[in-house]
């Protein structure tokens, strides 16, 4: 089969290389992802491989001399490839290889082979397709597991033995998982059962691998096609227990509560629909992670999972440490949103105060409108009365919490008076004072005893401060 390449953008460039090629008696190939999303008439990668049987560094070298000669070439001598960025591409070179594996390592040995060689270490079939651009068959499709066939049926197929497959590098399990929910594949029985026979292969793979895949599955259309794969295969268990510790429905005198695990996967889908901010998509994640240790059933009321919301933005850190997570300002954030995530549900009512409704203000801050995203994700009822119900409640919550913000700009809150000013006030040193007075002041203008303006804010902190004992200059 010949791929027509005359009308690809990158046209010129695959030309250039192959006269390169040729000059030097070298053989090349472009292989992998930039294939399969060709063929898929997917958007083009702007990370494009290829693959000589000689040396892949000596091709990038002639290459990037052959484009413009001040063009840099990264060279990674151990791997025997070599990287030029050019324009908005990638474009990495390697020579076609042989690898064979140890038990404990998914770095292989590895030595000089043919294409077919390379293209049998490859992950799934729909990866181990190439183009040639060798002059003498210029665009033909090489395909040896009948690659384009598993692409027209949407299944994820590996190029040799699926157990051997996953065995040699476990990330490929995870790999599985991620191409079934981004293309929206189905892993191939044999693939599928040889992922649960290999699950525990996984913990030699370090968990900063584990993460780049398992955020690429939570950044997919749909997320939960690849969480329910990792729960079926055992891969979720041995990553995030915690999230498996939400499955099941307990009973007791006949009253029952949800399969947390499964709603939590419609959470995830719901807000997936409305961003594609990752960390986001995290707090739905883990919204209902303290459910699991404060489940309790108490007599007369049924089942509870009281402060779960406060224990859940205390496991949030522990979780993002072990699974190796970015510990600054995107953990912060999960964290508060996992914290905050049941707090407007509680103010959907008519006799909601003005004050509880500051204090969300304050708390949440310039995450405010993240923190209804995710409320309005959590309603995943079917009854779609209650779904109109709550979704105007929710509505009717943002107009008074803008009412109240036009009113007393407390989003984002910086005290009308500060530190400074109080000292010069009472002619004081830095010290327990301070903190005390402008809490209070903080305080009042939340519960709404005094505006958010300086002058009164002045007044407040002068009848205050009498009652430590303090007199204004």
């Amino acid at each position: 089969m010949k791929i027509n390449l005359n009308q690809n953008k990158n046209l010129k460039l695959f030309k250039i290389i192959s006269e390169a090629a040729e000059r030097n008696n070298q053989s090349v190939y472009i292989v992998g992802g930039y294939v399969r999303d060709l063929l898929m008439k997917r958007k083009a990668s702007t990370d494009i491989d290829f693959v000589t049987e000689q040396s892949g560094i000596e091709l990038a070298q002639n290459v990037a001399q052959d484009i413009d000669p001040k063009l840099k070439v990264s060279v990674f001598k151990t791997y025997g490839t070599a990287m030029i960025k050019y324009k908005d591409l990638e474009l990495e070179f390697v020579g076609a290889r042989k690898e064979s594996y140890t038990e404990n390592s998914r770095k292989p040995e590895v030595e000089g082979g043919t294409l077919e060689d390379d293209q049998k270490r490859r992950d799934f079939t729909i990866n181990a397709m190439a183009i040639s651009l060798n002059k003498d068959n210029f665009g033909d499709l090489i395909d040896p597991f009948n690659g384009i066939d598993d692409l027209e049926k949407e299944i994820l197929r590996t190029p040799l033995e699926p157990a051997q497959t996953y065995s040699d590098d476990p990330l490929r399990m995870m790999r599985a998982v991620r191409f079934a929910s981004t293309l929206n594949f189905t892993i191939e029985e044999n693939s599928l059962n040889a992922i649960k026979q290999e699950t525990e292969r996984i913990k030699i793979v370090s968990m900063e691998r584990i993460m780049v895949e398992f955020n690429k599955i939570m950044l997919s259309e749909k997320p939960s096609v690849g969480l329910k794969l990792m729960e079926q295969t055992g891969l979720l268990k041995l990553i995030i227990p915690e999230l498996i510790e939400l499955k099941g429905v307990e009973e007791v005198e006949g009253q029952t509560h949800k399969d947390n695990f499964y709603h939590t996967l419609e959470v995830v889908d719901n807000i997936s629909l409305n961003t594609d901010n990752l960390w986001l998509r995290w707090s739905a994640l883990l919204h209902d992670i303290g459910k699991a240790p404060t489940k309790k059933f108490v007599e007369g009321t049924g089942w509870t999972f009281h402060g779960h919301e406060f224990l859940g933005s205390k496991m949030v850190k522990t979780l993002f440490q072990r699974l190796k997570l970015p510990l600054g300002s995107d953990m912060k954030y999960v964290q508060k949103m996992v914290k905050l995530s049941s707090r407007p549900i509680a103010l959907i009512t008519d006799d909601a105060s003005d004050s509880a409704l500051r204090r969300l203000l304050f708390d949440a801050g310039e995450n405010l409108e993240d923190l209804f995203t995710l409320c309005k994700a959590d309603i995943t009822t079917k009854n779609s009365k209650k779904q109109e119900k709550f979704k105007k409640n929710f509505e009717y919550v943002a107009v008074k919490i803008k009412e109240v913000e036009e009113k007393d700009q407390v989003r984002n809150f910086q005290p009308p008076i500060t530190g400074e000013e109080i000292m010069g006030m009472f002619n004081l040193q830095p010290g327990r004072e301070i903190g005390i007075l402008k809490e209070k002041v903080k305080e009042a203008i939340l519960e709404g005893e005094i505006p958010n303006e300086k002058e009164e804010a002045t007044k407040f902190v002068i009848a205050e401060a009498e009652k430590l004992g303090l007199k204004a200059n």
